[in-house]
């Protein structure tokens, strides 16, 4: 069967025109506009350990939905962290989509300071990379709260405090922040469905935060 001049140009075309658009898109580099790393300390059965919130705001052109991996190094240390599309965790701020996760962590003694490089990879395996430097130092003992007979104590050096409430499955309810550090639980104001919470503890200027165990406030 023969084909006509104009069938064999218009397939020729069809062809190219696809591979442009496969080529554009697997071409895509994603970016990182902006990140943040914040150092939490969790209570720990023989002290705190550390823990980094690690979130950047991820630009890519064919949408978050085209983002797949995301690696946060610390290559002095060489030390790696790889966090998946389907276990980042993904909040709205501003109009502004974040992704990252509060689960960076090394075995054993403290995560490194100094400069981490994270690395964006979308779905065509291109990369955008950008450093972050975490150089803050714990400024203030660990946080406790107690809570007897209704009254809450709280014994804390750090600028500002909260409590962060917990139903009795566990789960998140609300978050107060406190202007006094003892007080009646009953003056909180908080809903019936609230029966623990435990304390966090922020110091903005370090990007340092410590949060205890829940206990029970009723």
């Amino acid at each position: 069967m023969r084909r006509d001049k104009k069938t064999t140009q218009y397939t020729f075309f069809l062809a190219a025109l696809v591979l442009v658009t496969v080529f554009s898109c697997s071409r895509a580099q994603p970016e990182i506009a902006f990140g943040f790393i914040q150092l939490v300390l969790y209570q720990g059965e023989t002290g705190p350990r550390e823990q980094f919130s690690f979130f950047i705001i991820p630009e890519d052109e064919d949408g978050i939905e085209n983002l797949e991996e995301l690696y946060l190094y610390h290559d002095r240390e060489q030390l790696r962290w790889h966090i998946k599309n389907d276990e980042w965790i993904t909040y709205a701020q501003d109009e502004k989509t974040w992704i990252g996760t509060r689960s960076i962590s090394v075995r054993e003694g403290r995560l490194p300071r100094g400069v981490y490089r994270a690395v964006l990879v979308n779905k065509g395996g291109e990369k955008g990379e950008r450093n972050f430097t975490y150089d803050g130092e714990v400024r203030y003992p660990f946080p406790e709260i107690t809570v007897v007979d209704g009254i809450y104590t709280i014994n804390s050096e750090w600028p500002v405090n909260r409590l962060v409430c917990y139903d009795r499955a566990g789960n998140y309810s609300n978050t107060v922040e406190l202007s006094s550090l003892s007080g009646s639980v009953s003056q909180l104001n908080l809903s019936s469905s609230v029966i623990t919470a435990a304390l966090w503890a922020e110091d903005t200027a370090n990007f340092c935060s410590a949060y205890t165990n829940a206990v029970s406030i009723r």
